[in-house]
């Protein structure tokens, strides 16, 4: 057998091993499917086992990263596993390998759908589910699933330091997701009154933008309404510490730790109340070099740039709709729109779409996949 060439090491930290016992390839890996098509790993599509679209959706568009794929399809999600939460880490691994390396040009999500299922009864439901939530749910417990103790010392705070709002905080949890996914907001805050700051961070893996405008808008413009500065007042006054009671404030967020996989979740669907509505926008995202420079707080800045890899369309209303999936295959370095089963190669042309609900973007492009000896 030819050796393998040797590959520096990306900002992920890892390689993306896809199969066991095998020569490294000169060409593209592919399997023979039915009819003698080519069937590029990774490039399978998901049977809908009733309204189960927002699943499968979702599950795609994980599907799509690969320092999440390789983590599982190696194994070393085994030794993260936690004994009292493991079943939906391992359904996960299992429905991972039948879409990369199994032989067919389709497979049942339904034993993840079932452990999950277990713990969330509303998604068994063959009702239509909210795909943002579905996603949440996911990471959460594969979170959970996976998490390992860490501890490290504070680094001191530097007395007159500009960079009060990029401090270093202790971490005592990590695991995978929070190594791909994880996003830390700093919201300075400030009182009207006596002038003094303060901060408080939050932390998430799914980023949710407001969507400024009724026809049409870009991503830049629903960033820029995010972290445009907010003034606080009436009953929304914030409690002030140095006061001592309610002040109306000016509260202004900046990213103080970038993930490498960045979820934006544009926030489509309006409810107050007993009104329900969704808004049909076209909105307008690169694919290429999204620059969040502006709002990443400058000591943090390792991740200025994003390329799309994967995107959740929702088509319809609240109460009837369908979602599908776009992502970029690492292998054939093509997009491909999944509806289900219905799985078609796709021009980067139609990636831009009015029907955008979750934008997952990625800090480098995906290596093509080396498979294991």
């Amino acid at each position: 057998m030819t050796s393998q060439p040797s590959l520096p090491a990306d900002d992920f930290g890892i390689y993306h091993v896809l199969a066991e016992c095998t020569d490294y390839y000169d060409t593209l890996p592919v399997k023979e499917a039915d009819g003698n098509q080519p069937h590029f790993q990774g490039v399978t599509g998901l049977w809908n086992l009733g309204n189960t679209c927002c699943v499968n959706a979702i599950l795609q568009c994980l599907c799509s990263i690969l320092p999440l794929v390789e983590y599982f399809l190696t194994g070393k999600y085994i030794t993260a596993l936690q004994n009292d939460c493991s079943e939906v880490a391992t359904a996960f691994a299992y429905l991972m390998t039948d879409m990369w390396l199994g032989d067919s040009d389709c497979v049942s999500p339904e034993i993840f759908w079932s452990a999950l299922g277990n713990l969330y009864p509303a998604f068994t439901k063959k009702m239509q589910q909210d795909a943002q939530e579905f996603l949440i749910c996911v990471l959460n417990e594969l979170y959970e699933a996976l998490k390992k103790y860490h501890y490290s010392r504070r680094r001191p705070y530097e007395k007159g330091s500009t960079q009060r709002c990029c401090r270093k905080w202790i971490t005592t949890e990590t695991s995978v997701i929070t190594q791909l996914f994880e996003e830390q907001l700093n919201y300075s805050i400030v009182c009207l009154k006596c002038e003094k700051c303060t901060y408080k961070n939050e932390v998430f893996t799914v980023f949710s933008l407001p969507i400024p405008s009724k026809y049409a808008c870009s991503l830049r413009d629903c960033l820029q309404c995010f972290f445009q500065q907010d003034a606080l007042t009436w009953n929304n006054e914030i409690h002030c510490s140095f006061c001592e009671t309610k002040q109306e404030t000016a509260v202004r967020a900046s990213i103080s730790k970038a993930p490498k996989i960045i979820i934006f979740h544009l926030k489509r669907f309006d409810i107050q109340g007993t009104t329900k509505r969704k808004l049909r926008t076209d909105i307008h995202y690169p694919l290429t070099n999204l620059d969040l420079t502006p709002y990443i707080c400058s000591i943090f800045r390792k991740y200025p740039k994003y390329n799309l890899c994967a995107v959740v369309n929702h088509s319809g209303d609240l109460e009837g709709g369908h979602y599908t999936a776009f992502y970029k295959n690492s292998v054939t370095q093509a997009w491909y729109s999944f509806d289900n089963t219905r799985v078609s190669e796709i021009p980067d042309t139609s990636i831009q779409n009015a029907m955008a609900y979750l934008l997952f973007y990625s800090c480098q492009p995906f290596s093509i996949p080396i498979q294991k000896r």
